[in-house]
């Protein structure tokens, strides 16, 4: 039989060509195969891995700490340390945990990487001044909302339909409770499409990549959590006027005197749909919502 099997001399060989882990040979070395069934697709197009750090130096992040969540066997932890002065990586399954300590020793032993086991949405998150990030699909909201209040700037892969309703612009299809609450925290483009095959195995849906460069909204919002709540009632009656939206949603959002918050807002804003409205807008709203609209407690 020609050839060489994934993992094998020739794929050391390559890699030491290239200064860069081979995604297959990773695969191999990990002994472990992706599981659709457990959100589990490992990202092994070179060409994307190698463009992700990327993404985040071209709008000048400080790449002094890297998080990256959900490691898998590290082909993008390898390009992270690449261009990074340390990197702590993430990774639930305790068999890849061991995996990359162990493929990434020098690494490790050097500081320049953190291996955490564990759940990210239920670990303590370090200090870190960029995040890249291949996200399982499952919890990637939670975690993307987790990871945005931070105020860091980020790079996240994501299912495509989500991507493109977390970068979409008012007044069009795709713009929601998500892409307002996203567009709070900061300045939302979806970078690049990624092709299914460029997993392992191929997920059912497509992909795409997101970069997130954090905002500092002058917004005043003293209470978050009202924030949050105060969309999600608006947007359940999203075909509805705000005006309206407003006054239907108080046991929703919370609001005590919802008649006060229409009569004190703009009634241009309050004849629009949630639709058509900014995430400033929304944030000014909110705020003005909370003072005047006595939300309960």
């Amino acid at each position: 039989m020609s050839g060489e099997r994934p993992g094998s001399s020739a794929d050391s060989a390559a890699e030491a060509r290239t200064g860069t882990r081979d995604p297959d040979a990773l695969l191999a070395r990990a002994g472990v195969r992706g599981d659709p069934d457990h959100d589990q697709h490992f990202l092994v197009d070179d060409r994307v891995l190698d463009r992700l750090p990327g993404y985040a130096e071209e709008v000048d992040a400080d790449l002094s700490h890297v998080l990256e969540v959900g490691a898998g066997t590290g082909a993008l932890t390898d390009r992270l340390l690449a261009v990074a002065d340390r990197v702590t990586a993430i990774e639930r399954d305790p068999d890849l945990t061991a995996f990359l300590r162990e493929e990434f020793a020098t690494e490790v032993e050097d500081g320049r990487l953190t291996v955490v086991e564990g759940d990210a949405l239920e670990v303590e998150l370090p200090e870190f001044t960029a995040s890249v990030s291949n996200l399982p699909y499952g919890p990637s909201s939670e975690l993307t909302f987790r990871l945005l209040p931070e105020g860091q700037p980020l790079v996240l892969m994501f299912q495509r339909e989500f991507a493109e309703r977390m970068a979409a612009e008012p007044d069009t299809d795709d713009y929601g409770r998500l892409s307002v609450t996203a567009g709070h925290y900061a300045d939302v483009e979806v970078v690049e499409p990624v092709p299914k095959e460029a997993f392992s195995p191929p997920p059912a849906v497509r992909s795409a990549v997101v970069r997130a460069e954090p905002r500092d909204p002058d917004d005043g919002l003293a209470d978050e959590e009202f924030f949050m709540d105060f969309l999600k009632a608006v947007f359940t009656q999203r075909r509805k006027t705000m005006r309206n939206a407003v006054r239907n949603t108080a046991h929703i959002s919370g609001l005590d005197d919802p008649d006060a918050v229409v009569e004190a807002a703009d009634e241009d804003l309050m004849s629009r749909r949630a639709g058509k409205v900014t995430p400033e807008e929304f944030a000014d709203l909110a705020t003005l919502a909370s003072e005047v609209g006595e939300p309960g407690e």
